[in-house]
């Protein structure tokens, strides 16, 4: 058994290379080696969001407050409540974020994934204008 503390990992604001908006972020990496599972506190004040992103592996978002705005490229925006959850398949380019209205925080659980970073999602795009 290992345990993780939350005191352990604090909160430090979210890379505005990679988020727009405020965003803080407090990371729990090897939960897990095989597979290796990273876990991302992440909280979002409104209209916060993250970049275009893809993952190499799966991507699990849990909401734990509010409400978290999401989408799929191509696809349409989506909502997800509180106690909502999120799976993000290997490539798909996607973003997730807080709602405009409201802050969001939710538990990402990266496994066995790195990360590849496009462009930052507009103001259109996150109003659901293309």
């Amino acid at each position: 058994m290992k345990l993780f503390h939350a005191r352990d990992h604090q909160p430090h604001p979210a890379d505005p290379e990679y988020f727009s908006g405020r965003a803080s972020v407090a990371r729990m990496d090897r939960l897990s080696d095989q597979p290796t599972v990273n876990m991302y506190r992440v909280a979002f004040q409104p209209s916060a969001r993250t970049a275009w992103h893809a993952h190499s592996g799966l991507q699990l978002l849990l909401v734990i407050e509010g409400r978290c705005r999401v989408q799929q490229e191509g696809g349409p925006i989506q909502e997800v409540a509180v106690g909502g959850a999120i799976r993000i398949e290997p490539g798909e380019r996607h973003w997730h974020g807080a709602t405009p209205d409201a802050p969001m925080t939710h538990l990402a659980f990266n496994i066995d994934t790195a990360t590849e970073w496009f462009a930052q999602v507009t103001d259109a795009q996150y109003a659901g204008h293309p």
